[in-house]
């Protein structure tokens, strides 16, 4: 299986969503409002070994973000109107870093880290000189929040002219049902029939088999 013609590992970028304790330790949950993250703990092993195996077989370009502190210094200006409404508002108060650590992903010196203080990855103007610079013209994505920053990014990224491959066993969200619900119809109907190819991390192993 070929997954585009004119894809190789030259031309395409690994970019995994934040794969960090404020999204995925059960530290970081808030009971109170119902959110949990099983399986994100459950989906992120499975990333990291992918991540290697992708390193071993493919190479080229691995993008891993993180997440500036969520805060009102740092978020951008439009996050911070949002969170004018109680029902919207959430800022983390955690001043010591480990929201922003990575949770289980292992990152390599080879690998392009960047942080982002919104949903959209390609906000970032350091990621979208890099994606210049390589002559990037498709995009591997995983990660998590599905339904959020994953969700923005294929979005965003699209709308920059990029070619998506979703891996739709390596993307993840919260254990809310309904999150869960939505992250189904993103998997089943938005993501293959308006963004990309939404295929398994196995099948875009196999895919890049010559």
């Amino acid at each position: 299986m070929k997954i585009y013609k004119e894809m190789t590992k030259d031309n395409t970028a690994l970019i995994v969503i934040d794969p960090v304790n404020s999204c995925a330790h059960k530290d970081c949950e808030t009971p109170e409002w119902g959110i949990h993250f099983s399986k994100i703990r459950t989906m992120l092993p499975k990333l990291n070994n992918f991540i290697k195996e992708y390193r071993k077989k493919v190479g080229g370009l691995v993008v891993v973000t993180t997440i500036t502190p969520w805060d009102k210094k740092h978020l951008a200006k439009n996050l911070i109107e949002l969170y004018k409404d109680p029902k919207c508002t959430y800022y983390s108060e955690d001043t010591t870093g480990f929201d922003e650590q990575f949770y289980e992903v292992k990152v390599e010196k080879s690998d392009f880290v960047i942080a982002k203080n919104t949903y959209d990855v390609f906000t970032n103007q350091d990621l979208c000189k890099k994606l210049a610079k390589e002559k990037i013209k498709y995009i591997i994505i995983t990660g998590i929040f599905t339904d959020g920053c994953v969700l923005a990014s294929v979005i965003g990224g699209f709308s920059k002219g990029y070619n998506f491959v979703i891996l739709k066993d390596l993307i993840e969200t919260t254990d809310v049902k309904i999150r869960q619900a939505l992250q189904k119809t993103l998997i089943k109907y938005t993501f293959p029939v308006m963004y990309g190819k939404t295929i398994t991390s196995k099948e875009l192993l196999k895919g890049f088999k010559n």
